[in-house]
């Protein structure tokens, strides 16, 4: 299950962040996420579930936006939504292509806030 080691790398990069602005937590966080990147959202919950207590990201509002796979045909130029690598184009039946968008493995946005003790 390599979505334990995707979200104990979010958990460090929010905690270096949290570091560097001086804050305490993490209130919101943004990911984005490629429908090609290999994520089971179910697989992805259990890991959260059993990384994120008692980190900087516990009780974090946390938002997933998955980004449709994209491919563009070196053959005739189309662009075209595609569910897996090494779909044909719709349009002329090629099968080489240019993946433009769907492995995406990217924090977008991070909430910091400081608690005054």
């Amino acid at each position: 299950m390599h979505e334990l080691s995707i979200v104990m790398s979010i958990v460090d990069s929010a905690r270096k962040q949290v570091a560097e602005h001086d804050a305490t937590r993490v209130e919101y966080i943004g990911l984005e996420f490629g429908t090609l990147a290999g994520i089971e959202p179910e697989a992805l919950e259990f890991a959260w579930e059993a990384a994120v207590p008692d980190t900087v990201l516990a009780g974090a509002e946390r938002h997933i936006h998955y980004v449709q796979a994209r491919a563009k045909c070196a053959g005739c130029g189309n662009e075209f939504d595609i569910q897996q690598l090494f779909e044909p184009c719709p349009l002329c039946g090629e099968y080489f292509s240019d993946l433009l968008q769907g492995q995406e493995l990217k924090i977008k946005t991070m909430t910091l806030v400081r608690d005054d003790v």
